[in-house]
């Protein structure tokens, strides 16, 4: 039975790139070794390293004074890296759902952190608005799109101060103007590879600027001077990655991955909003397009586990929703097919007709 792969990540990949990374991992380009074994220091994996980090750029439209970073550690670890390297002071965010929150737990270990929106009064169902940024912070911290609670800002705002973004879950499916942003970080496993790897892109002119002494792995500066390849990298994570980002390049872009995701979202949204059965539960102005959450309406609440042994027999995978909230999650990242998503609205269909 063919697999519809909604989980929110490790995700859905292009097929093209888990079949060439299954090449390489037995031998890469006919070098007589596997990307498994090979050298970081070779020549054949600096040219995966250079075309990686020259297909983000040309993909995203990087300006000139960004660097390209693409590390272990995963987004976590960038929650304690960014107010390492650049809250002197004071900071701001943007608490959003459950990554904010854990981004802002550790920007308070380094200074002040103001919370100048919140939207956690309704269980994150909102993007906060009519918030001010402190124009004495020495950044704004964002989370563009919230996987367990299926919100989303889709647009790059104006800041007085340093803007800063993780946009692990959004990344590529947008034309993004990153010369609004100090800079953009996220683990790669939705929309730009497997886990292992966190891509970085950052303004070199923010760095450098704090007074505390900053250890050796932990300063954004050292990754810069040794390419990403001060220690050991994800080497296999950034193949796929590569490989991931040539498919994106194929197929037409950002703007066609937007167009697609889009088309893929709207598909199972308006199924949603006809339904007798189901409700999403993210407001409708801040929903995203890349994680779909919803419910069973209350009278059919007792229905959710029967709907999910349905689904699943149907070659649905990963639609429960995260432990906190429950209910239903479709992750329609870049590589999920559309025909996928009309699987799930044709299954979502046919259970409620024989349960509504």
């Amino acid at each position: 039975m063919k697999k519809h792969n909604f989980n929110a990540g490790p995700c859905i990949l292009p097929r093209v790139a888990i079949e060439n990374t299954a090449k390489a991992v037995l031998e890469l380009d006919g070098i007589g070794m596997s990307i498994l074994e090979i050298s970081h220091r070779s020549k054949e994996f600096q040219a995966v390293m250079d075309e990686a980090v020259a297909l983000f750029k040309e993909i995203l439209n990087i300006p000139e004074g960004y660097q390209v970073l693409f590390l272990g550690g995963g987004a976590s670890l960038q929650f304690c890296m960014i107010p390492f390297n650049m809250l002197n002071k004071k900071a701001a965010y943007l608490e959003t759902g459950v990554w904010a929150k854990k981004a802002i737990k550790e920007a308070k270990l380094f200074g002040e952190v103001a919370v100048i929106g919140s939207s956690s009064d309704k269980n994150f169902t909102y993007i906060p608005k009519g918030w001010t940024i402190p124009a004495d912070a020495d950044y704004f911290h964002i989370t563009t799109n919230n996987t367990i609670y299926g919100t989303e800002i889709r647009e790059d705002f104006n800041s007085p101060v340093p803007l800063i973004a993780d946009m692990s879950s959004d990344i590529l499916s947008r034309p993004i103007d990153v010369s609004r942003y100090a800079m953009i970080y996220g683990g790669a496993q939705k929309n730009a590879g497997p886990a292992g790897v966190t891509f970085i892109i950052v303004r070199e002119d923010v760095l450098g600027k704090v007074e505390r002494a900053i250890p050796t792995m932990l300063d954004y500066r050292t990754h810069i001077k040794e390419g990403s390849m001060f220690n050991t990298p994800p080497c296999i994570s950034i193949f796929t990655m590569k490989e991931t980002l040539k498919w994106v390049k194929e197929m037409g872009g950002v703007k066609k991955m937007e167009e697609m995701d889009k088309a893929k979202a709207k598909l199972l949204y308006d199924a949603i909003d006809n339904s007798k059965m189901f409700v999403g539960t993210a407001e409708k102005d801040a929903r995203s397009i890349m994680n779909i959450c919803f419910v069973m309406k209350e009278q059919y609440k007792d229905k959710e586990d029967a709907f999910m042994d349905f689904a699943k027999s149907k070659g649905m995978v990963g639609i429960k929703g995260h432990r906190s909230v429950g209910g239903f999650r479709a992750s329609t990242y870049n590589a999920l097919p559309i025909e996928s998503v009309q699987a799930l609205v044709d299954c979502m269909a046919e259970f409620e007709k024989a349960n509504a």
